[in-house]
């Protein structure tokens, strides 16, 4: 049977799963939303 109270203890998170968060919310991404408030801003819709 796993002894999850002992499996926590030996978790670390990973260092590579932490630079890639950061990555990404670094970016300035687009996503739907963003065109449509941009196209409601210009008057397109």
């Amino acid at each position: 049977m796993i002894d999850y109270n002992e499996e926590i203890k030996k978790f670390y998170p990973s260092t590579e799963i932490g630079e890639v968060e950061e990555l990404i919310y670094q970016q300035d991404m687009t996503d739907a939303v963003d065109i449509l408030l941009e196209t409601m801003k210009n008057g397109k819709v």
